[in-house]
Formats: structure tokens, C-alpha cells, sequence
């Protein structure tokens, strides 16, 4: 198998080990790291489709990571994929209402970040000792709600790194943020910032493109890395249950080895719905690729106009983690529907820095028919909640619940029969108070801890594990800071 390298989407890189793309996070130009191929599957769909998730990931991994070893890749993998997860089938697929639910929050934050940060810790340690780094490894990191925790999680206590998380300090659930805010762990900082989620990512890109900045932290002995998904360490993990929830379908008999499915994935930040692009050309059979987006529609009116405009009113809604206007991982699409023309890349990236849009060519927007935009309000997210409890006494969270409504709203619309895939993003138990009040209005007035229990009671279940007394634990991280500091708080933390 001939080695893929990694190149950056605007030019500046290529020729990159996935090893060296892993450690680095983000390019130097500012670009993202893309494969200079995407890889085909190396054998057919029938040898992979009994495998478990352990070695199906290391079938589609090892395409990408192609300079780790076999014995590296499968460490890796076992490391991350074991007994942390509550479900021994890591990402189980589930049928309610004639739709398959893909459960993805089954690891130990309740959230799909779950699936690639139990493993990019374990990735970045091999790829700096195959690098020969001895500089100790800073994960900077801006999330909305799920990937801080995750890569805290991750990251706790691993040798040779520190991870800064920054979030937005009145834009997640307090059940997100108390489980970033208790987090243990010696080489963990979490900093809550006066803005949204766009801003602590563009403090943190900031920070990654300042290079005096980076040249006075390698002389103290740190590097950056990053555990968002524009980290292809990131992104590449999370192809693999695309292929998994697919041989469940076969498996269960729903569907024959080679029949097209749809898949539907709630999105913000655009990498979780890239990763089921990157599975498709890979050779998954999925015919419609279905984008589902909140009140922050952005994403909706790209794929509809062929128009991505950043100037627009920013709402906080009841599905926090999808509150994004600049989808970061859009670049790559972007980058693989423009033929792979760096430089038309890097003009609209330009053009979405100082002008806050950009417009993509005919040419290119004919290249977005696999995917179809559509978004639900903060109301038909909460209907479609009730609707589906109601129906099968099947409870979603409200990220899973924007998925849902848009693909009921698709069907209506299309009539396509399609057997479609739902990704499952997150446990309900994250955001108890929209959950429970989308149920029934008795639930108003209760704390979202006090739901917890409640929630359990309605299901029928014991509480996850993950957020069990939650509540009483200590919070350990307090620090707040405007937008515009958040480089000064780097430093302040490294610089002793």
C-alpha cells in the first residue's frame, strides 16, 4: 500500500507524514491538512462487515495513517476503544420510527467527540516518538460544549502534554459545563471566555498563526496541537462508524451488502458530517448525505445558494454545540469540490477573514448534489423530542432531535425511502432542562441536575455513570476572561 501524505488546503504544506499532520493540528498558513488522495478500500465490503469496531477501525485507519505501524495502530485502537465504553458494541445502531438511530455517546463525556478523542491522545504520543519530540505538547482547544470535555478526558494526566479547553462561558448546558469545570487532572486548564463559540475558535486559530508567539513558547520548551477537528488525528477516527453503523444494517437484515443508505448528521462545526463525505468516496454506498442545522442556519443556506455568510444575528439555542457561523472543517469540502485548487481556497477563506462571506463557483456548487441543507427551529426541535417519545418512548437529545425533524421534513418533502442512518451525537442526560421541558411543561422550574434523576425515572434507567452526582462534585476550573485575553492566559499558564 503506497503511503498517503497530507497537504494544506491552501497551499502552503505538502508532502506532510500523518504522523508529523497529527502533531502539527493546523497548517502554517492557516490551512487544514487534507490527504493528498482520498484512499479507496483496499478490499471489498464483504470482508469487513462482520468485524467489531476495534478491527473494522483498524481497516479504515491504517489507509489514512499509513506511516504507523500495524502494531503502533492497533495499540492505539485498543487503548482507546475499551472498557470506557458503556456498550460493548462502542456505537451501537438502534431502529425507532422506521429511522436508525447511530448512538455515538456511549463513551465517558456522553458525546460522539467520544469516538476520535479517546484515540487522538494515544495517536499524538506515537507520532511525537516517532518525530523524535521532546517538547512537551500543548493541546489548545475552543469548543461548544462536547469536544473540551472529551479532549480533557483525553488528554488528563498523559505525559508530555497540557490541554487548555476555552469555552464559552454562557453558550453551553450547565451539565457541559460542570463536566469541564470538575475536570482532575494536573495538566488540565479550562477557561470560560465573555463571547460564543466562533470567538474562543478564533482566539485559538489566532493563536496557532502567531509565530513570534509559537517562537517564544519552543524556546520555553512547548509546541501547540490541537484536539478540534481540524486535527486530521481528529477527523480520520470518526469515518470509521460511518462503515460500522452500515454492516449493523446488514447484519440486522435491513439492508444487502451494496444498497445505498442516507445519513443525517446534526451539524455545527462540519466535521462529523465531513467524516460520512471522506466514507463515501472511500467507497461507503450512501446516496444523500443530509446536513441538518439549528436556528444558525448558515450551513442550510450555503448548500441551498451556494452562498456562506458569516453576518448574520447569533442565536444560543437549546442545541448549544451546533451555535456555530464559521464551520471550520467546511474548508475541506470547499478545498475537494474546487479541484483541489489551493489558491481558489485560500481567496475564500480571505473572503469569509474580511468580509464574512463568500460565494463558491457554479462549477463548484454542482459538485454539493450528494448533499441536501435543511434546519429546524428551536420548536420543531422540541416537538419532534415529544413526538418521537411519544411514539416509542425512545428519548433524544436536542441535537439528535434538529436530525430528526430535518429528516422527517426531507421525507415529507422528497418521498425518498431511502433506509437512512441518524448520527446520535449526544445522550439526553447533557441537557436535561430542554429534554424534560420538551416532554411535558411539569418539568419546568427543576434544575438541570435535578433532571438527571428525573430522566432516569421516566426512561427507566440507571443514570450513566459519566454524570452520576455530577452536582456535587468540585469545581476546580474558575477562571473567566474576555475574548481578547485569551493569549494572555496561554501564557500566563506556561510561562511560570
Amino acid at each position: 500500500m503506497s503511503q498517503i501524505k497530507y497537504k494544506s488546503t491552501r497551499g502552503g504544506q505538502a508532502d506532510i507524514s500523518s504522523s508529523y499532520a497529527i502533531v502539527q493540528g493546523i497548517a502554517q498558513d492557516g490551512g487544514l491538512f487534507v490527504p493528498q488522495e482520498i484512499p479507496k478500500l483496499d478490499c471489498p465490503l464483504e470482508d469487513l462487515k462482520d468485524m467489531s469496531y476495534q478491527e473494522l477501525a483498524y481497516q479504515i485507519m491504517k489507509n489514512y495513517l499509513s506511516d504507523f505501524t500495524e502494531e503502533e495502530l492497533k495499540d492505539c485502537i485498543n487503548k482507546a476503544y475499551d472498557k470506557k465504553f458503556d456498550d460493548k458494541k462502542i456505537a451501537p445502531l438502534v431502529k425507532h420510527d422506521d429511522v436508525y438511530f447511530l448512538e455515538l455517546f456511549h463513551g465517558p463525556t456522553l458525546a460522539f467527540k467520544d469516538m476520535a478523542l479517546s484515540i487522538l491522545p494515544h495517536l499524538l504520543k506515537t507520532a511525537a516518538k516517532k518525530l523524535n519530540i521532546e517538547k512537551e505538547i500543548v493541546i489548545l482547544t475552543a469548543t461548544s460544549g462536547d469536544t473540551g470535555k472529551a479532549a480533557l478526558e483525553g488528554f488528563a494526566d498523559v505525559e508530555g502534554t497540557k490541554i487548555i479547553v476555552f469555552f464559552p462561558q454562557d453558550g453551553v448546558s450547565e451539565i457541559q459545563k460542570r463536566q469541564m469545570t470538575t475536570q482532575v487532572g494536573d495538566n488540565t486548564y479550562v477557561i470560560g471566555i465573555e463571547g460564543n463559540f466562533d470567538d474562543a475558535q478564533n482566539g485559538v486559530k489566532q493563536i496557532f498563526g502567531d509565530e513570534a508567539f509559537n517562537q517564544y513558547l519552543s524556546e520555553n520548551n512547548y509546541m501547540f496541537s490541537s484536539a478540534n477537528s481540524i486535527n486530521i488525528g481528529r477527523l480520520v477516527p470518526q469515518i470509521v462508524y460511518y462503515f460500522y453503523a452500515y454492516f449493523q444494517m446488514v447484519q440486522a437484515g435491513e439492508i444487502a451488502l451494496g444498497d445505498q443508505v442516507n445519513i443525517v448528521v446534526p451539524t455545527g462545526n462540519f466535521g462529523n458530517i465531513l467524516a460520512a463525505y471522506y466514507a463515501r468516496q472511500m467507497g461507503l454506498p450512501v446516496a444523500k448525505l443530509i446536513c441538518a442545522s439549528n436556528d444558525n442556519k448558515v450551513l442550510y443556506d450555503f448548500f441551498n445558494t451556494g452562498k456562506y455568510d458569516k453576518n448574520r444575528e447569533f442565536i444560543l439555542t437549546i442545541s448549544p454545540s451546533m451555535d456555530i457561523l464559521i464551520s471550520s472543517n467546511l474548508e475541506r469540502l470547499l478545498y475537494h469540490i474546487a479541484d483541489e485548487d489551493a489558491n481558489k481556497t485560500k481567496e475564500l477563506m480571505e473572503k469569509l477573514k474580511t468580509q464574512g462571506h463568500y460565494e463558491i463557483t457554479p462549477e463548484m456548487k454542482d459538485k454539493l448534489k450528494i448533499f441536501h441543507g435543511g434546519f429546524a427551529t428551536q420548536a420543531e426541535t422540541c416537538r419532534r423530542i415529544k413526538e418521537l417519545f411519544d411514539k416509542t418512548a425512545y428519548l433524544i437529545d436536542t441535537h439528535t432531535a434538529v436530525a430528526y425533524s430535518v429528516y422527517k421534513d426531507y421525507l415529507e418533502k422528497t418521498g425518498d425511502t431511502t433506509k437512512t442512518i441518524i448520527a446520535s451525537t449526544a445522550s439526553p442526560y447533557k441537557f436535561t432542562t430542554s429534554v424534560m421541558k420538551a416532554i411535558d411543561s411539569q418539568y419546568e422550574g427543576y434544575s438541570d441536575f435535578e433532571l438527571i434523576e428525573k430522566m432516569s425515572q421516566l426512561i427507566k434507567r440507571e443514570t450513566p455513570k459519566a454524570i452520576k452526582d455530577i452536582d456535587k462534585r468540585p469545581v476546580r476550573h474558575t477562571t473567566v476572561c474576555k475574548k481578547d485575553e485569551m493569549k494572555a492566559v496561554v501564557e500566563k499558564i506556561l510561562i511560570k
